[in-house]
């Protein structure tokens, strides 16, 4: 027999029950058991249902504000009631909408589209998505009882303080965003991982589509971008609850710190939810133009530097907030220069089309609608980052404008494009052509009609926020015709909506590749994704390599069934060239969506103030949590599995090489950027002070050595309880109490610094410097309740026996959190000390 195919490593015959067993693993439930599916193809296509859901509740929000505005000194609208509904527009557009979307088409996507069985944590990616759907529809429907906030998506203080809103509207807003936020960085923990981790074999990251590219940098920044907006929600929920004067001047707080924590999050958002359109964009452009991506490369470095000076633009929402000459004149270069790496990639695709042959169906008319649009919003932007234009135009309907073609255009056409394109991928069927050109004219055309005609409203001096108008000011026809075409709008999504009713009410069927789609989500795949995992050669596999979706049917690449009778995958080595191991992945649980729902009852029960349910929702939710890590720890009776002809591979990997460790460092990539936020406003009210410390507060006697010795201490015993747990040694039993030790060393180092600055009369409510060290300790605190919880989970699993060569994710996992509230221990301790030196 000859040898076979290096990129066939199952040529052989295959068992003939193997297929049996791979889809016996992957069997989906159905009925109500389907609330509790994890497969990421499953939940991923739940989330944009969701997401899909929100954009048409915020349309509607949309209509009404529009028909308020039709004609001036309508009164359609209670005032009072206008608030809430253009609060609640712009907040479910942004937080409910723009950025799930674009997650939940990654989550459905990018398994199949890397090659691989499913992303590394589909059970965080199942409790992301219902903690994220209850959060939404409880949060949504405060409107139907008078609660909705009434701030402005942007919630700026001190309009939002308890003395200007003494009402729980405002509450609902902090708690229930920032717990929603909590759900979007699930998402981009999970897209990170299985992105670098969880390719084909062969699939190096030069040969990744561009759309893994794109969500690699969106992922990131959301990890950087978004813990801003849980401090700065914490923070003003924290002086609303407890009356620490954050944000108030009369007591050293400052209002724009909120607005420096918010647009560190807010502009970052912009490219959040731009690049991962771009990334689609540059995906099916090369199967709608019938040739390759011009560009490639520098439409990748494009995307890394986009994504590098978002972080530089924050202050560009703040031009007339007087922070200086100098600082606004550095973010106005800033704002300038990332139209150059945008421009790149607008070039790039426009070389594409210029060297294929676009064939003018939905999908394509969508995506060049998008080029026009976004392009303009594009030029808008470059207007209102040179200062003087900015000045004048930054409280007036311009900015709606501008912002809404970049939204719209930027999001909303690439998005429906990709529905268009990838439905068959969902269903089988292809949406109607002939209904979907009428889509697109009545959304294109309604969109310009709605919009365009703000730019010139607000050039003639119309203010944004507005409830109504009087008349005479020459606004009249501008938004009569904004009006008009918000309804045309509507009409397209409406007639969009009952085309999709209309096929998915078809059975579904096997999809085909109708646009010659280079790419491997095309190949034929069930609930498993494809049959085997395919080796891969170049960055159009389905057109380079021919044959391809039949060798893959067969089983003649990697990984044809189930080694062990669970969900596995495989994990590749940096490069993408060789597989590393074999990763045994979770099946279906109730326990997420317990888990989402004892959450999500958490925070919105709390913001009521029913403590007792909310404390069981919370209970049910640490309980449900623990349970699902418990069981994902478990080990197994074989080490090594059989991935191919003569190819082994180990069965789970430890340290760096495990996803999950990979998974905690970047929760604590979050957890030191929410503390750096915190840490931020504690410099800036120090820098406000006249004398820092302020009269009346005190630092305490300095214990940060005490403080350091009982940390580290904790985590020298973590440490070396983890190197015998990595030999081939179980932890035995009585080396429960070394563990113990830590946790205690770790809680005694917190207890000893908060009682320390007590002991000082640290008062948070007389002035924002204690309030901001108190918020601090808090962190710290916070810090201190998970190391008892974790400590005391560890102490259960060395008991049982649970924690040795086979089963050490747990503890190595745990020791990471300590190392770090150990580091953080010592900067909270030393920083007031630090800033005050400083200062003075």
């Amino acid at each position: 027999m000859s040898a076979p195919d290096p990129l066939l490593p199952n040529t052989l015959p295959r068992p003939a029950d193997e297929l049996v067993r791979l889809r016996a693993a992957w069997r989906p439930r159905s009925g109500l058991g389907a609330l509790s599916v994890v497969n990421n193809s499953q939940v991923g296509l739940l989330y944009i249902v969701a997401a899909m859901l929100f954009l048409l509740l915020a349309g509607v929000l949309g209509l009404l504000i529009r028909a308020q505005l039709a004609v001036p000194e309508n009164n359609l609208i209670l005032p009072g009631t206008y608030n809430q509904i253009f609060t609640m527009h712009g907040t479910v557009m942004m937080f409910l909408f723009a950025v799930p979307i674009v997650e939940a088409i990654a989550v459905f996507l990018l398994p199949a589209m890397l090659g691989a069985r499913d992303l590394p944590f589909p059970r965080l990616s199942a409790y992301a998505f219902w903690a994220y759907a209850f959060g939404g529809v409880g949060f949504f429907c405060t409107l139907f009882v008078g609660l909705a906030p009434d701030g402005g998506w942007f919630m700026y203080p001190p309009l939002t303080g308890s003395e200007q809103s003494p009402g729980l509207n405002a509450d609902f807003w902090l708690l229930g965003i920032g717990f929603i936020e909590i759900s979007a960085i699930a998402g981009a923990i999970e897209l990170i991982v299985g992105i670098l981790m969880m390719r084909a074999p062969g699939m190096t990251l030069a040969r990744m589509p561009v759309f893994a590219w794109a969500m690699l940098v969106t992922a990131f920044m959301i990890i950087f971008a978004f813990p801003a907006v849980i401090a700065g929600t914490t923070l003003l929920e924290m002086e609303r609850a407890f009356d620490w004067p954050f944000f108030i001047a009369e007591r050293g707080g400052d209002p724009l710190l909120w607005q420096h924590l918010f647009w560190f999050f807010g502009h970052p958002e912009v490219y959040i939810i731009f690049l991962p359109a771009t990334g689609l964009i540059s995906t099916m452009l090369p199967a709608l133009a019938r040739t390759r991506l011009v560009g490639h490369d520098a439409i990748v470095a494009a995307l890394f530097v986009i994504g590098a000076l978002s972080f530089l633009l924050w202050a560009h929402h703040m031009f007339t907030a007087g922070l200086g000459t100098l600082s606004m004149s550095l973010v106005s270069v800033a704002s300038l220069a990332v139209a150059v790496p945008t421009a790149v990639q607008v070039f790039s695709w426009i070389a594409t089309l210029w060297r294929g042959q676009l064939a003018i169906n939905t999908p394509s008319l969508f995506l060049l609608g998008f080029l026009f649009t976004f392009v303009l919003g594009g030029l808008t932007g470059v207007m209102v980052a040179v200062l003087p234009f900015n000045w004048q135009v930054h409280d007036t309907y311009f900015i709606v404008a501008h912002l809404h073609y970049v939204l719209i255009g930027g999001v909303l056409f690439p998005v429906f494009a990709a529905l268009y394109y990838w439905m068959p991928v969902v269903h089988g069927h292809l949406l109607s052509e002939r209904a979907g050109r009428w889509v697109f004219g009545l959304m294109f055309g309604g969109f310009h009609l709605a919009f365009f005609p703000m730019h010139i409203s607000g050039l003639l001096g119309m203010p944004r926020r507005i409830y109504t108008y009087a008349d005479g000011l020459g606004w009249n026809t501008l938004n009569l015709l904004s009006t008009i075409g918000a309804f045309v709008l509507a009409a397209g999504v409406l007639l969009f909506v009952i085309d999709l009713l209309r096929i998915w009410l078809r059975p579904r069927q096997e999809h085909d590749n109708p646009w010659n789609a280079p790419t491997l989500e095309w190949l034929p795949t069930e609930s498993y994704s494809t049959r085997s995992i395919p080796e891969v050669s170049s960055r159009y596999p389905l057109w380079d390599q021919p044959g391809l979706a039949g060798q893959v049917e067969r089983g003649e690449h990697w990984l044809p069934g189930t080694i062990t009778g669970f969900r596995e995958t495989l994990v590749i080595t940096p490069r993408g060239t060789r597989p590393h191991h074999l990763a045994i992945l979770p099946g279906d649980s109730w326990l997420p969506f317990l888990a989402a729902f004892g959450t999500a009852g958490f925070f919105l029960l709390m913001t009521i103030k029913a403590v007792v349910a909310s404390v069981a929702c919370g209970v049910l939710a640490v309980v449900c949590i623990v349970a699902w890590l418990w069981q994902t720890d478990q080990g197994g009776s074989r080490t090594v599995a059989d991935i191919g002809e003569r190819v082994q591979v180990p069965i789970g990997a430890r340290g760096r090489w495990s996803h999950s460790w990979w998974g905690v460092v970047l929760l604590l990539v979050v957890d030191a950027t929410i503390f750096a936020a915190i840490a931020f406003s504690h410099i800036h009210v120090a820098m406000l002070a006249v004398v820092c410390p302020p009269p009346g507060a005190a630092l305490p006697a300095e214990r940060a050595v005490w403080l350091a010795c009982a940390l580290f201490g904790g985590s020298s015993l973590a440490w070396w309880l983890g190197g015998i747990g990595r030999t081939r040694r179980v932890l035995s039993h009585w080396q429960v109490l070394p563990v113990l030790a830590a946790v205690g060393l770790g809680i005694l180092g917190s207890y000893v610094l908060v009682d320390a600055h007590l002991l000082a009369g640290l008062s948070p409510r007389r002035d924002a410097w204690s309030a901001t060290v108190a918020a601090m300790l808090s962190h710290l605190g916070l810090h201190g309740v998970l190391l008892g919880l974790i400590g005391s989970y560890m102490c259960v699993r060395v008991w049982q026996g649970l924690c040795g060569p086979r089963s050490v994710a747990s503890y190595d996992n745990s020791s990471l959190l300590w190392h770090f509230s150990s580091v953080l221990g010592v900067v909270v301790a030393t920083l007031p000390f630090i800033v005050t030196w400083w200062m003075r």
